[in-house]
Formats: C-alpha cells, structure tokens, sequence
C-alpha cells in the first residue's frame, strides 16, 4: 500500500508508548507493520536515564518492521547523565513511519 492521505484521514488516534532498554540489544520502540494501512506520526521520543551513572543510547529508523532491513541512526552514541531527560524527536523534527518501518533503540 502506498502512504495514506494526512489531509483526508477518517480517523486520528493519539496514543503514548514507551519501552525499556534493559539489555544492549536493539529494542523496538515503535512498529509499524507491513500492510497495517496506517502511517504513523512521532512527535516526541524522549529517553530518560533513571540510574546512577551516565548512559549511552543509539536511536535508529529502520526501513523496514520489527527492526529490519537497513537501519539508520536518528540519535548515534548520545551520552545520557544520570537522573536526566533528553528529547531525541520534538515538534520540530518529527517523524513519519510508513508500512513495514519501525523505531529501535540500544543502550
């Protein structure tokens, strides 16, 4: 399917998620699967480093679902403080996922 008409849309949903990255492998974020009929709009991604040390974060969009095919880095090797908040994705940068593209992150 191609990317569906914004300014025609028959229906908007809001709707907040979050993930824990409890591992360093890649964990989906957001997915959007092939043939889902919908193109999904980022507005904000935040990471927060809730532990007593600095952190190290890659946010990366992925061409394709469930974090395949080519991945390509949004936020690459981002140094979190400890006890902190960085906004990665805002208003003014936002993001569009299309069918089968997903939104990963490794810390």
């Amino acid at each position: 399917m191609t990317a569906p008409n914004l300014i025609n849309a028959a229906t908007i949903n809001g709707k907040t998620t979050g993930a824990n990255l409890t591992t360093t492998s890649a964990t989906t974020v957001l997915n959007n699967p092939a043939a889902s009929g919908k193109c999904l709009k980022v507005n904000t991604l935040n990471v927060a480093n809730y532990g007593g040390t600095t952190a190290n974060v890659t946010i990366q969009w992925n061409n394709a679902a469930n974090l395949g095919g080519t991945s390509y880095s949004v936020a690459g090797s981002v140094n979190i403080p400890a006890n902190s908040t960085l906004n990665i994705i805002d208003k003014t940068s936002q993001y569009y996922l299309q069918e089968n593209q997903a939104i990963g992150a490794t810390a």
